[in-house]
């Protein structure tokens, strides 16, 4: 990997989403990388951040700078310290104007964007598109945001590579495999429930990760499982929250749903923990962190089959993928992982061989030293 590395983020430790995270991961990796080649070259900047909100076991504060959204300051210095670089990475492709200015002032600086779903999977307008035109690798999270972007996009197939996202490093170990009692007591669980859990933010705005189907398969399997349970983990606006709400109630299923609201990153393990699958019939998923930390849990998964989530099961051979617009299909999912769990719980051995941290560093480096 070349030295003198500048890398562009919209949000990188004042939020908890899956960018963030990749974000994160990403910057550690390129530090790591940077060192192993004798320098100390790397230079992280936020837009949205402020320069306190760094977490340094991912790396140093000396390293990273945040601009508390003044975007004008943030372009800036972005053109200031991206003149002459090796290399200017990006984030997301909401900073694709950054980084065509660093490129007209900065020929020579290779240019790259990491491409994660929904935000490069629709036409860009014309002078996006020219930006996007400037870069010179496109590294994509999953073979579908590939695939869409290629034909979207017209990106040259020999400039966009996959790199899947992977686990966090320093994501809690496995616990022990018995519910939390604190998390059972708060949730009113037995040991004889069977729990159903998605981890997502509810957002009346984007309503495509599909607990909407999980509620009729829940609804209709409540009188074969009646001890099912259907945790919906993270925080939702109230015009969604009141949405949803009013569905359950018209499914009857207020003793089988439950919304936990937002939870903190240190309680993430233990509701792993209290589920026996997780679910998450999405839509339009560019990869799928979630999975990925559900299976190192030790949990099965079912997803959809039409976006970046059939990356994150590996084609289906770490667990179960299904239409996710046909609620019977997910019934059926659920009724054969509930009848035969162990049939369907993941290996963490692969799991970690597949979306490990290491692997997710080697690949990095390959793609950048052929940039």
């Amino acid at each position: 990997m070349p030295d003198k590395t500048l890398f562009l983020t919209l949000r990188t430790f004042s939020a908890t989403g899956g960018i963030e995270k990749v974000s994160r991961v990403a910057g550690m990796a390129l530090r790591e990388l940077a060192c192993e080649q004798g320098g100390d070259s790397l230079k992280v900047l936020s837009m949205y951040d402020d320069s306190g909100d760094v977490d340094e076991k991912y790396f140093p504060a000396a390293i990273f700078d945040g601009f508390g959204e003044n975007k004008l300051q943030f372009v800036y210095e972005a053109l200031r310290q991206g003149t002459g670089c090796k290399q200017v990475i990006l984030s997301h492709a909401n900073l694709l104007l950054p980084g065509f200015l660093i490129k007209l002032l900065s020929p020579k600086t290779k240019l790259v964007l990491l491409a994660h779903g929904i935000e490069v999977w629709s036409p860009f307008p014309f002078l996006k598109k020219r930006m996007l035109a400037k870069c010179d690798q496109v590294i994509a999270v999953s073979a579908f945001t590939k695939a869409r972007m290629i034909s979207v996009h017209q990106v040259a197939e020999d400039k966009i590579t996959v790199l899947n996202n992977c686990l966090d490093p320093f994501l809690q170990l496995p616990l022990e495999n018995q519910r939390s009692p604190v998390l059972s007591k708060r949730y009113g669980l037995t040991i004889d429930n069977l729990v159903l859990i998605t981890l997502t933010r509810l957002s009346s705005s984007e309503q495509y990760k599909g607990y909407d189907n999980v509620f009729f398969a829940v609804k209709e399997l409540k009188a074969q499982f009646p001890q099912i349970k259907y945790l919906v983990v993270g925080k939702s606006d109230e015009l969604e929250q009141a949405r949803v709400a009013q569905l359950v109630k018209e499914l009857g299923l207020e003793q089988q749903v439950i919304f936990t609201g937002f939870i903190p990153d240190d309680e993430l393990a233990a509701h792993y923990c209290i589920a026996d699958l997780y679910i998450m019939p999405s839509k339009k998923e560019g990869f799928g962190i979630v999975f990925i930390e559900a299976m190192y849990y030790g949990k099965p998964v079912i997803a959809g089959n039409k976006d970046g989530s059939v990356d994150a099961l590996d084609n289906g051979r770490l667990g179960l993928l299904i239409n996710p617009d046909d609620q019977q299909e997910i019934a059926a999912a659920i009724v054969k992982v509930f009848n035969d769990k162990n049939a369907y719980l993941p290996k963490r051995r692969e799991v970690l061989a597949k979306f490990g941290y290491p692997v997710y560093k080697e690949h990095l480096r390959e793609i950048l030293d052929k940039v």
